[in-house]
């Protein structure tokens, strides 16, 4: 296979036609795609950025596209429509050279379809290149949302939905920030290495490591491939977690001594945390109710030579019997905040998934929230930006238990919400979007 045919193969995976469907991410389906090939290193990036590229970029391809498909009597194959796709993302957003790609993009048609669809390849891209079309203006849409939707390809409800959290003055930075590439970041484990060694660790392998403004023991580094490949030598010296994701344990800031309960660990970049603020000093309790990732759990904390208690179950469910000075809560949530590092998720996410999942965080606040010392703090995150599923789950947990709003640390200011919550703009400063809220528990 060569990068386009990856590329191709990719987009198969992740809108596939034949059901039952493999349920597969595009950063699932390019590592297997790759793995398979004999591409060389360029190659593999270039089937990346078509890949990530295509699948981002979807509906503004398809308004591309519409002049020269729209009007067919019979809908294009589905593969071969993927490769005008493909043909269209290079032409519209890289510097593609027009021959060959057209070229090759004629013989993938022959490949995957007959000698009629390769002409219909042909003639569709050599028009499109042709026509030379501009990118979409606002006086083609019935409204500003729709316009910026095609425009940096995202569903018209996420649209509204940031620009009612974020304003108009920042909708369009924050839609153009989220398909930008997202910012590779690392955590260190403080009982183990430092800031410092971690990052003279990258620097000395070409790539740059800044300390977050943020997240204390965080890293923002400038090449995510040498982060992945690294963490697996670091044996829990440091781990590859973004700077957003390391904030929800920053603002809990656990002290040594203290019992910390971590709910919904998944596989535990934040248990991690906690543990290092511990020092070896207090209790760590996880709940995680997926099996396989709690076995990751286990498996990662003795790599970096932290104890704790690990619950396998439903954290609803559960009769714990005893209490917390912190508690955790990184609820599942509809991950809307994180569109940008993952380009399938804007495709299959629906505009009611934040109201069905705030049922799913509201009854894990009302077991868990009881569970605390008075005094004790606990801190609510979310990787979405979704009010359903964050403010409105806050201010129920402030009418419905005897908690009240606790202190941010001061750096977090210029993300603090006139509330006094934390929200990430996503894209921006290439974060991902979170909200964060701390609460404290009256006497």
């Amino acid at each position: 296979m060569n990068a386009r045919e990856v590329a191709l193969a990719v987009l198969r995976d992740v809108f596939p036609v034949e059901q039952p469907a493999i349920d597969r991410s595009a950063q699932e389906s390019l590592d297997y795609r790759i793995r398979k090939s004999t591409l060389s290193d360029r190659d593999r990036a270039f089937a990346t950025e078509l890949a990530y590229g295509s699948i981002k970029m979807r509906r503004a391809l398809d308004w591309y596209l519409r002049p020269y498909t729209g009007a067919r009597d019979k809908p294009l194959p589905p593969t071969i429509a993927e490769i005008l796709r493909l043909g269209v993302y290079e032409f519209a957003y890289t510097s593609a050279h027009e021959h060959a790609t057209t070229n090759e993009l004629v013989n993938l048609a022959k490949r995957y379809g007959h000698r009629g669809t390769a002409g219909v390849v042909n003639a569709v891209l050599r028009s499109f290149l042709r026509d030379k079309p501009g990118p979409p203006q606002r006086e083609d849409f019935e409204n500003e949302d729709e316009y910026l939707g095609v425009k940096y390809s995202f569903p018209t409800w996420v649209v509204r939905q940031w620009r009612a959290c974020f304003g108009d003055e920042r909708i369009e930075a924050i839609l153009d920030a989220s398909n930008a590439p997202a910012q590779s970041a690392v955590a260190i484990n403080p009982a183990k290495t430092t800031l410092d060694a971690v990052g003279a660790w990258f620097v000395e392998r070409g790539t740059t490591a800044v300390a977050s403004e943020f997240a204390r023991d965080s890293l923002l580094v400038g090449d995510a491939s040498l982060a992945r490949s690294g963490e697996r030598d670091a044996a829990g010296a440091w781990w590859v977690q973004s700077e957003s994701s390391a904030m929800p344990v920053d603002i809990l800031n656990p002290q040594p001594g203290e019992a910390i309960l971590d709910v919904c660990s998944g596989r535990g970049n934040k248990a991690l945390q906690s543990a290092g603020r511990l020092g070896g000093e207090g209790s760590l309790t996880c709940i995680e109710r997926d099996v396989r990732r709690s076995s990751t759990l286990e498996r990662r904390l003795t790599d970096a030579g932290f104890s704790a208690t690990i619950v396998t179950g439903d954290a609803t469910e559960l009769d714990l019997d005893r209490r917390f000075d912190r508690l955790l809560v990184d609820a599942p949530c509809s991950g809307i905040g994180v569109m940008g590092r993952h380009p399938e998720a804007r495709w299959r996410k629906r505009a009611d998934d934040g109201e069905r999942l705030a049922q799913t965080q509201r009854a894990l606040l009302d077991a868990l929230t009881p569970r605390l010392y008075d005094g004790g703090s606990l801190v609510y995150a979310v990787c979405s930006t979704d009010p359903k599923e964050t403010t409105e789950v806050v201010e129920w947990l402030l009418q419905t238990h005897n908690v009240q709003r606790g202190l941010i640390p001061a750096n977090y200011e210029p993300l603090q919400t006139v509330d006094g919550d934390v929200l990430v703009p996503p894209g921006l400063g290439g974060r991902d979007g979170f909200f964060i809220a701390r609460l404290e528990r009256r006497a």
